[in-house]
């Protein structure tokens, strides 16, 4: 199978090197100095799972390598349609151009691109971070969950199933894939934002009282507008991460933070404005969802300072 990672940051190159190592047809789509380091220096991840060092097919310009049966789409969500632009036409008839962004708004944005017959909906499940340019640490996890869009087990889903099981990355196949991805941004929601609002890993966070209940006040809002949207939440669900996440990520330090280490822009829209945008429709009062994407988008625009 010939597969895209459009966006190799940590998450991205990841998988990326995981298929690569199983034999798949991979080509990575990454800029700058992380272009450089991958093609001069091979990709080197550090791995909870075994490390691995491994040449991989990288350029900038995906059209160079197309056409693609499966389009990893690994970009920030605020570069999506710049990336949807790039991948124009690169697509295989009945191939998949599968999200692993951030966010619940994604899908939609490249369904009304591509057609939505196109697009799948994933999760990814990994702790990585990118300690220098091609330079990957994985800490925790490392499986995709995802599915189609109408929730069918198609041959197209079981075909990049087995690809993703052969890589020892397949989570499972979702049956409710949007419900999949409200959950995960219950996660997201409270965690990446307050981990860079403070600058602190998972796990001062969690050791932090009033930091553990902010982060269940969040969790909670965000459960909320979810169930509003038709997201089937479990009551145990916020006690499962905050478990989940002592056991498994107190080391962590979440994309959004590494993001702004490095002087990046935030995700806030995607993690934050989304529950907002949400919240609004519904009629549902979300005080701390929104202060954090007060924050978040003031911080996003303060002058940038080295790590």
């Amino acid at each position: 199978m010939r597969i895209l990672v459009m966006g190799a940051g940590a998450v991205g190159a990841y998988f990326g090197a995981r298929l690569r190592a199983e034999g798949e047809d991979v080509v990575l789509c990454a800029r700058g100095e992380n272009l450089r380091a991958i093609r001069e220096h091979l990709l080197d991840i550090t791995s909870i799972r075994g490390d691995l060092r491994i040449e991989v097919t990288t350029t900038d310009t995906p059209r160079d390598f197309a056409p693609y049966d499966l389009i990893l789409f690994c970009v920030k969500a605020y570069d999506t349609a710049a990336a949807a632009q790039a991948i124009s036409g690169c697509l295989n008839p009945g191939g998949a151009i599968l999200t692993l962004q951030n966010g619940v708004e994604n899908e939609a944005k490249l369904a009304a691109i591509f057609g939505r017959d196109a697009v799948m909906g994933g999760n990814a499940r990994v702790g990585v971070e990118m300690v220098a340019p091609g330079k990957i640490v994985h800490l925790s996890t490392g499986h995709i969950d995802f599915g189609e869009l109408d929730g069918r087990e198609t041959d197209r889903a079981k075909s990049i199933a087995e690809v993703f099981r052969r890589a020892g990355i397949l989570g499972q196949i979702s049956p409710d894939i949007m419900t999949a991805r409200w959950d995960k941004l219950i996660w997201n929601g409270a965690f990446n934002t307050v981990t860079t609002l403070t600058r602190r890993r998972v796990g001062e966070i969690l050791d932090d009282p009033e930091g553990l209940k902010l982060v269940r006040t969040l969790m909670q809002e965000i459960v909320n507008v979810a169930r509003a949207e038709g997201a089937k939440i479990s009551d145990d669900r916020i006690e499962a991460y905050v478990a989940h996440s002592q056991k498994n990520l107190r080391e962590l330090k979440t994309s959004t933070q590494q993001d702004l280490e490095r002087g990046r822009k935030l995700e806030y829209e995607a993690l934050s404005g989304a529950v907002v945008r949400a919240a609004r429709r519904h009629e549902i009062s979300v005080p701390a969802v929104e202060t954090v994407y007060v924050l978040l988008r003031l911080l996003d625009g303060a002058p940038k300072r080295s790590a």
